[in-house]
């Protein structure tokens, strides 16, 4: 997956520091509210509450 600029999401003043990736929660969740994320083979959940916050777990 490659990062997305942040004039392709429609996000308007958000810059890039450093040229970190930057990836649209909604679109990781593929609309929905929950995505599975894998890193050295532990499996971490996303997701995106009612009030629109954050949450990764293990």
């Amino acid at each position: 997956m490659t990062a997305t600029r942040p004039a392709e999401f429609g996000f308007s003043g958000i810059t890039p520091v450093n040229n970190l990736p930057l990836h649209d929660a909604e679109s990781l969740t593929a609309g929905g509210n929950q995505a599975l994320i894998v890193l050295n083979d532990q499996v971490y959940n996303l997701r995106i509450t009612r009030a629109g916050k954050l949450i990764l777990t293990k």
